[in-house]
């Protein structure tokens, strides 16, 4: 048993007690409040035991028919006891009503014991509301917010029926029935809280400030470049928050979902119930360039490209790439892929744009070979430390492999490099040993060069 069922049964127990207390001492007494605080007492049972079920179902887990889970049960159970409290305000001025205009006439007794329930009540109500008030803001459980909302009206009512039965004590007959009237405008009011808070909640009305606050989380993270909207509903103990920003076009999706990754764990440290649903929109940025305008194209229809060249030549734009299809592939299917990137790269550039692509076979996906023997190797080894004593600033060549495959030969190698030069300078140093290479053995399929920071 949980938290929130233990405190619905200690409610459950501690209603039960004084409701047949106040109304046996009421019944002895003829006093009206006393009788009210009994009614009072009585709704309140009712609307505990109506907590205790709505918490148990509020519980469950999410299901076919219940999506969203079982939170908004609390919310019907506390709309419940809110009519309860009103319909109980109705009888109990009605009564105090008729009696101050001497309709109807009770002599009542302000005996020891109707002082001592009352000052029992208050004592329990005070308890059990601070009680409830920890737990429901423990859980975020409407229906012990609601709980503790009735105990806590109860208490200061009972403080009003306390005064009343010192006015007969002191000879003031009609101030049994003004302390009933204070009763009920104490649960008129504790209805009316309730009520309008459950609506709220049953209406789906956003929590005052979320929205703000996971708009200005989203807006920090980096990648997100606006906020589109945000939408945030309570049920229950869970908050459901809806969020919809905008990124750049151009990202990949794995960088994507890193963003929306952050931005939840960002949201759930702030709002520790919260469940959130994250929609990402692309953004055109003013900073796009060519090139990654020209990649995000090709990505979005799932084609590789490579060695894109982006030109102005006369006021002209020229862009160039390289397009891998599969191998296999008859020229004209391979061609009609061609076109469709090449127009769809054109509508978004413009029409006068120049666009050409190479056309070139998709590697496979895993090509089987072998470790070519040992006295290839060093042959390659060798040739590799000649060409590169031959190219200035290409230093010491190591970590050299080959391997056999039925596409021919494919060498892999390292190479240390003056760490101060520029990426491309070193790419043409490397490029210069691959293409060497490959010149004194025709066999090799092909070369791929590492380059690394002389130490």
């Amino acid at each position: 048993m949980n938290s929130k069922e233990s405190a619905a049964l200690g409610s459950i127990a501690a209603s039960a007690g004084l409701t047949a207390a106040k109304a046996i001492v009421g019944l002895l007494t003829g006093s009206l409040a006393i009788l009210s605080e009994a009614g009072h007492s009585l709704l309140d049972l009712s609307a505990t035991v109506l907590t205790y079920f709505a918490v148990r179902i509020s519980g469950k887990p999410a299901d076919a028919e219940h999506q969203y889970g079982h939170g908004k049960v609390e919310s019907v159970g506390a709309l419940g006891e809110a009519a309860l409290l009103f319909l109980l305000t109705c009888v109990v001025l009605w009564e105090a009503v008729q009696r101050l205009i001497g309709k109807q006439t009770h002599a009542v007794e302000a005996t020891f014991a109707a002082f001592s329930i009352i000052a029992i009540s208050i004592a329990v109500d005070f308890f059990r509301a601070r009680t409830l008030r920890r737990i429901a803001k423990e859980t975020s459980s409407e229906a012990l917010a609601a709980d503790a909302l009735h105990f806590g009206s109860d208490m200061w009512s009972s403080v009003a029926v306390l005064i009343g039965l010192c006015g007969v004590a002191l000879g003031y007959s009609w101030a049994d029935a003004a302390a009933a009237i204070v009763v009920a405008v104490f649960i008129c009011v504790a209805g009316w809280r309730l009520g309008r808070r459950t609506i709220d909640t049953l209406t789906d009305t956003a929590p005052a400030g979320v929205s703000e606050r996971v708009a200005a989380i989203a807006r920090v993270v980096p990648g997100v470049v606006s906020v589109e909207r945000v939408r945030a509903r309570p049920a229950g103990a869970v908050l459901f928050v809806d969020l919809a920003v905008g990124v750049s076009r151009t990202l990949p999706l794995e960088r994507v979902s890193a963003i929306k990754e952050r931005l939840t764990n960002d949201i759930r440290s702030d709002l520790s119930k919260a469940e959130v649903t994250i929609t990402t929109e692309s953004r055109a940025l003013d900073d796009e360039t060519v090139r990654e305008r020209v990649m995000m194209i090709a990505r979005n229809r799932g084609l590789a490209i490579h060695h894109i060249a982006v030109q102005a030549i006369s006021g002209r734009l020229s862009v160039s790439a390289d397009l891998e299809v599969e191998g296999s592939l008859p020229l004209a299917a391979a061609h009609d892929i061609a076109s469709r990137l090449e127009e769809a790269v054109r509508d978004e550039l413009g029409p006068s744009v120049e666009v050409e692509t190479h056309i070139e076979p998709l590697p496979a996906d895993v090509l089987a070979g072998r470790d070519a023997p040992t006295t290839r190797v060093a042959e390659m080894r060798e040739a590799l430390m000649e060409l590169a004593s031959e190219i200035a600033d290409l230093g010491e060549v190591h970590d050299v492999r080959v391997r056999e495959t039925v596409d021919g030969e494919i060498v892999n190698f390292h190479c240390r490099v003056d760490p101060a030069l520029s990426v491309s300078a070193v790419h043409d140093l490397v490029d210069s040993a691959e293409r060497g290479l490959r010149r004194r053995f025709p066999t090799i399929q092909r070369v791929i060069g590492h380059a690394e920071p002389q130490r």
